[in-house]
């Protein structure tokens, strides 16, 4: 039997899809397994006038309390599709496909560039959206192309088409007023639907414990509880960790949303925290830090459905 390529619900609690555990409802939740899905989603939100917005693991945002009145796109094509040639391959992967497994898989197959990426959450999608890094590596690193849908048009492009930075891309830097208020379809910026990545044979033994080791480094490192990871972008030679750390702020809560001990970057969920009380949160910590050593915090977490209130 096949499986339906969008597959549209009403008034979603978009809480339990986050990463955060935070968030109001969906007055659409279009699930979508496919680029031909994504653009029929797109199809519904237009023939209604609706917003879209794009959510892919949920792992690295933050969704308003009020919840988002348009059509929510959940990316959930998780093909992952490996071309080999001698020692090296081409693996096409999915939009919706989770990161910390597809690594694994990978890996297990023999094939290395992403043993970095162990355990990270989210999708792939997402990761090239914000070319997500950690351990050394990031997904510039390995990507060779990637596939947009842009204008009602699915299109194959290089990366330098992407401007990839610092745990950013083009899509990521253009994207807030479409973040915060959803964007509608004429002004679609590209969708990411998937990506091409090069890798290359390598013993699996050996493949194993880098997979290994990068899972000791993350779990000693990442604090229990529901988080969206790290909060704050590192400042170039710096840590925002240690800089919220210096700033004595550890343990320090606002409602239910508390800086993790363990790692100050991280701001947990202990059961009940709203929108409302990260938003609070997150301004402190910028305040009180710019205060004690000079440093402006940049978020590396993003909103859907209100604004950061940066200047609180």
């Amino acid at each position: 039997m096949s499986i339906p390529q969008l597959i549209i619900t009403e008034f979603v609690p978009l809480a339990a899809l986050t990463s955060w555990r935070i968030g109001g409802t969906a007055r659409y939740l279009a699930t979508v397994r496919s680029p031909a899905g994504v653009a029929e989603a797109i199809a519904f939100a237009d023939a209604r006038m609706l917003p879209v917005w794009i959510l892919g693991g949920g792992s690295n945002m933050l969704i308003s309390d009020d919840g988002l009145p348009g059509v929510v796109i959940r990316m959930r094509d998780m093909h992952v599709d490996i071309k080999q040639n001698a020692d090296t391959a081409e693996v096409h992967i999915g939009a919706g496909a989770p990161m910390a497994g597809t690594v694994r898989q990978l890996v297990n197959a023999g094939w290395s560039g992403m043993a970095w990426a162990e355990g990270l959450p989210g999708t792939v999608g997402g990761a090239v959206y914000g070319n997500a890094g950690c351990y050394g590596g990031a997904m510039a690193d390995t990507v060779q192309s990637i596939d947009l849908w842009r204008a009602g048009c699915l299109d194959t492009v290089l990366p330098a088409t992407l401007g990839f930075g610092y745990r950013t891309s083009a899509l990521k830097r253009h994207a807030v007023p479409q973040l915060v208020h959803g964007m509608h379809v004429g002004d679609i910026l590209p969708i990411v639907v998937g990506a091409t990545i090069r890798l290359t044979s390598a013993d699996p033994v050996q493949l194993a414990t880098e997979l290994a080791e990068t899972a000791v480094l993350r779990k000693g490192k990442t604090p229990q509880g529901s988080s969206c990871g790290s909060v704050f972008k590192n400042p170039a030679g710096d840590s925002a960790g240690r800089l919220i750390e210096a700033a004595g702020l550890k343990g320090y809560a606002v409602g239910s949303a508390v800086i993790a001990e363990r790692h100050a970057n991280y701001i947990i969920n202990r059961g009940g925290a709203t929108s409302a009380d990260v938003r609070a949160l997150v301004s402190h910590i910028r305040a009180a830090v710019a205060a004690h050593s000079g440093v402006t915090l940049e978020p590396e977490v993003q909103i859907l459905g209100e604004e950061w209130p940066f200047n609180a």
